[in-house]
């Protein structure tokens, strides 16, 4: 829970942004519309520190700059089992819910979207997700990054709860016990 707190320094990172979705708004006025912008980025180094940031502003550029800047302030650490997620977890955030699976080497990544945009820009390379309720693609970003952000290393977790963990030892396969034939008598 700490961890996800802490503050982390983008400037020690090597970050990479792109861009999810660019969207125009326009306020009707007496004299016509007025056209806005909005723009939804993830910035992420691939290795387990991702951010999502939402710019609007009268003009495209300036809206991606802002997003560009907002990303980068609310990065946070995924943990990671291997290339995948440790477990599964279901979150909603507004209308979206998302379902975030870890999957066996070598699947890609399942997913759509924003979601698809924000697992890639984290580092995971396996996982299985689907998105639910809302297509919106602002609110399925933020419900990736909150199933990301609920995610806990397990052994930091069981150390936490006190449990100790004993390695599992190499155990020789027994094959199952014969069956018994039983006769069945007449009386």
């Amino acid at each position: 829970m700490n961890e996800s707190l802490t503050k982390i320094d983008p400037a020690e990172l090597t970050l990479s942004d792109k861009l999810v979705h660019i969207n125009r708004v326009a306020k009707v006025l007496k004299g016509g519309k007025r056209l806005r912008f909005s723009a939804l980025v993830v910035s992420g180094d691939g290795n387990g520190h991702v951010g999502i940031g939402l710019g609007k502003a009268n003009e495209v550029p300036l809206a991606i700059n802002k997003a560009n800047a907002t990303a980068r302030r609310n990065l946070i650490k995924v943990p990671m089992a291997g290339m995948t997620i440790p477990y599964e977890v279901n979150v909603k955030f507004g209308a979206a819910r998302i379902m975030l699976k870890p999957a066996a080497p070598g699947t890609g990544i399942i997913a759509g979207g924003s979601a698809r945009a924000v697992l890639e820009m984290a580092g995971i390379k396996d996982i299985l997700s689907k998105s639910l309720g809302s297509s919106n693609r602002i609110n399925v970003a933020k419900a990736t990054m909150l199933a990301l952000s609920q995610l806990k290393n397990p052994e930091a977790e069981l150390a936490r709860r006190k449990i100790v963990v004993v390695p599992n030892e190499t155990k020789e396969r027994r094959s199952p016990a014969p069956a018994v034939k039983t006769e069945s008598r007449e009386t």
